[in-house]
């Protein structure tokens, strides 16, 4: 009779979380006391954005994710709301873009400045109306651009498309109204075809949301079924499709659990827990874009502690003894750029999102450009027809990167403050390395950073050809002529 250890090799059986140290938390925030059940968190590589408790309407605060610390108590907030906000989410495709909802019954579209709030932001740059009752949650699609779902406690779904030059919108496109009680979350699958939502009446449904008809709601017998604990508060799940693990938070709870899912048997496995004793009313995660891979970080959580006015970044790391690039537990993620525009999508197509790597050095890490901000400037020797065409060439290049997800050359240059050369490496405060581990470190850090700068070089330089190549050919064209 053969016998089989109760062993199961995974690269994340040993995934730990690190809670970041005080300097690193952000302190003096006054988290909302809100009681609904919601994150009151959203998070991208740029900023952090938490409900605040506010006299007289609802607010949120936008932090760039750099400036933690102690808060200043007068620190500028969103706050054009007539009632609470009750959820708010960052555009996947913008991360200067975010969506707010409240019990006004409104939803309202924000544009961010880069640079450091100096005044508190009273006009949305839209305003959705359309629900008779106050709105509770709101999500983004996730490869279209520009559309957006709401629910509210009228107990339906609408779905809008920002893609408009209104700034007031009366109506949405679509109104799904087939449920009977409040929803409590919404979820798309891979390619946003399909969206999942969870009842109070107890009903996961699986609605196609174009047609608006319900394709699935008894999900009654469960292939795996698990107690978590004992405690009556609402359950966070967190499913990350990158590495087929799922986090699940409670509120009210201050520990972490992590499982596996597989598509065999058990389908569940049970990995470890992360426990701290600072309880959690809301939580924020960051993408995938934004996170350290210099070290192993696979997700990042930023707890919202009330008792204590701090938002404590949580991050969970796989452990390796080498801080290079590791290529099995980062496989291609969801980038910034939008699949199929707000149209296609109305329009029935369907696609994955676009994917990107991690690797530092890889194109598009972020929602910054990949090309310089100074704008390529001609000798006054150019003759004048070649003027306009050298214009149009300049716009296509500007489209191509606004195309991307891009903010504008002159908002960018508000910013004077350095950003650090490599993902997760900010050059600008790394202290010198004082062993000799550290010191190797640190060379295969900057062997790192010059292969990118290289492909950086080489894209400059194919940019710069082409545009000779237009001009030539202008030129040439000139000359027939």
């Amino acid at each position: 009779m053969s016998w089989y250890p109760q062993y199961r090799s995974s690269k994340f059986r040993h995934v730990y979380g690190k809670a970041a140290s005080k300097e690193n938390c952000y302190d003096g925030v006054p988290i909302t006391q809100s009681v609904h059940d919601n994150h009151f968190c959203a998070v991208n590589p740029h900023f952090i954005a938490v409900v605040t408790e506010c006299a007289g309407g609802g607010a949120f605060l936008v932090i760039p994710i750099s400036q933690t610390g102690k808060l200043d108590p007068h620190y500028p907030r969103i706050c054009g709301h007539k009632g609470n906000v009750l959820d708010i989410k960052w555009n996947p495709f913008d991360d200067f873009v975010i969506a707010s909802c409240s019990e006004d019954a409104t939803v309202k579209i924000w544009n961010i400045p880069q640079h450091l709030l100096t005044t508190s932001i009273t006009e949305a740059q839209k305003e959705l109306l359309g629900h008779s009752r106050r709105v509770g949650l709101i999500e983004w699609h996730p490869t279209a651009s520009n559309i957006l779902f709401s629910t509210g406690y009228d107990y339906k779904i609408m779905i809008w498309n920002l893609d408009t030059k209104e700034s007031v919108i009366q109506a949405p496109l679509k109104t799904i109204s087939f449920h009977t009680d409040v929803i409590l979350s919404m979820s798309f699958n891979t390619e946003g075809s399909l969206l999942a939502t969870a009842c109070r009446d107890r009903k996961i449904r699986i609605i196609d949301p174009r047609a608006g008809i319900l394709l699935q709601g008894d999900l009654s017998v469960p292939l795996f079924e698990e107690d978590v604990d004992g405690s009556s508060g609402l359950l966070f799940p967190f499913y990350d499709s990158d590495t087929n693990m799922l986090y699940v938070l409670g509120k009210g709870d201050g520990n972490i659990r992590y499982y596996e899912i597989s598509s065999e048997k058990p389908y569940l496995n049970y990995l470890m827990e992360y426990r701290s004793p600072l309880p959690q009313k809301g939580i924020g995660i960051m993408p995938k874009r934004g996170l350290d891979v210099s070290s192993c970080e696979i997700f990042r959580f930023y707890k919202l502690i009330p008792v204590k006015s701090l938002i404590e970044p949580v991050s969970m790391i796989v452990p390796r003894r080498s801080e290079t690039y590791q290529e099995d537990i980062y496989p291609m993620t969801a980038g910034v750029q939008p699949a199929l525009t707000a149209q296609e999508w109305l329009s029935g197509a369907n696609k994955g999102p676009v994917l990107m790597s991690l690797r530092p050095g890889s194109v598009i890490l972020n929602s910054l450009p990949p090309f310089p901000e100074k704008e390529p400037s001609f000798e006054g020797t150019e003759p004048v027809q070649y003027q306009g065409r050298i214009a149009d060439i300049i716009g296509k290049s500007s489209r191509i990167q606004e195309k991307w997800g891009y903010r504008k050359a002159e908002e960018r240059r508000k910013e004077d403050k350095p950003v650090g050369l490599s993902n997760g490496f900010d050059v600008f405060e790394c202290p010198p390395p004082k062993t000799e581990n550290e010191l190797l470190q640190m060379f295969y850090r900057q062997q790192e950073e010059i292969r990118r700068l290289r492909e950086v070089l080489i894209q400059r330089d194919v940019q710069i050809k082409q545009l000779e190549l237009e001009i030539k050919n202008l030129r040439m064209d000139s000359g027939r002529f």
